[in-house]
């Protein structure tokens, strides 16, 4: 009895220690299962010492037959068998859910400029988006502590809306998006953008700037160090 007591305490113990923090449970609930099971031990070896486990139950010790002593050990035999196949499935399935959760963790300081949205009457004006989008990418690229990605990486996204945002930034492993859109009037551009932090789904910043023709050359150096003050 106290052999099976033991094994069954290991098993357990195992079982739970895999299994638990899959459902994001304390690992103090397995400090006092673990504790419980200590101190159950004595009380198993004293049962162990009085009684004894047959086909026709748990009866004392100096009750049993020497034949069903025979039988009651093949069953303590069976018994551990099976605590330690439970065990061993357990282990397996803790370590199969950790190996499909675990993965490189995504750094807060990374970012992704998806494609600006051309949003200007003519059409052509869609390379002058793109440019925009391209000089805040080379502009957030000189931020030695940020991770960005690449331009090619990203233009597979031209259309956010056909994939939710928490997904585009987990296929590109970063925990931020920065999205927007351009608007040309005349000699005048109109830039709306937005930074999400995908992680949490919430915005962090956004904003709205209007500039001439001339004046926009320097707009991609400030929105860049706006995103990083954010960041």
């Amino acid at each position: 009895m106290a052999v099976a007591y033991v094994v069954a305490s290991w098993a357990l113990s195992q079982g739970l220690a895999q299994v638990l923090p899959v459902f994001d449970i304390q690992n103090t609930v397995i400090r006092w299962v673990i504790v419980a099971m200590m101190l159950g031990f004595p009380i198993a070896m004293l049962l162990a010492w009085v009684y004894e486990i047959t086909p026709e139950g748990i009866v004392r010790e100096e009750d049993v037959d020497p034949l069903a002593r025979k039988s009651a050990g093949r069953i303590l035999d069976f018994a551990i068998i099976g605590v330690l196949l439970v065990a061993v499935t357990l282990l397996l399935f803790g370590r199969l859910q950790s190996r499909s959760s675990s993965g490189e963790p995504i750094p807060e300081k990374s970012i992704a400029v998806l494609p600006f949205a051309n949003f200007s009457d003519d059409k052509q004006n869609a390379f002058f988006a793109d440019g925009i989008q391209d000089d805040i990418l080379t502009a957030l690229a000189q931020i030695g502590e940020l991770r960005v990605i690449s331009r090619s990486s990203v233009m597979q996204f031209r259309d956010p809306a056909a994939h939710p945002l928490r997904e585009i930034g987990k296929l590109l492993g970063v925990a931020n998006l920065l999205e927007g859109s351009v608007r040309r009037e005349g000699d005048r551009i109109v830039v709306n953008v937005q930074l999400i932090d995908v992680l949490k789904d919430r915005h962090l910043w956004a904003s709205r700037y209007e500039r001439t023709l001339a004046d926009s050359l320097g707009l991609q150096g400030e929105l860049a160090t706006e995103i990083a003050n954010e960041l």
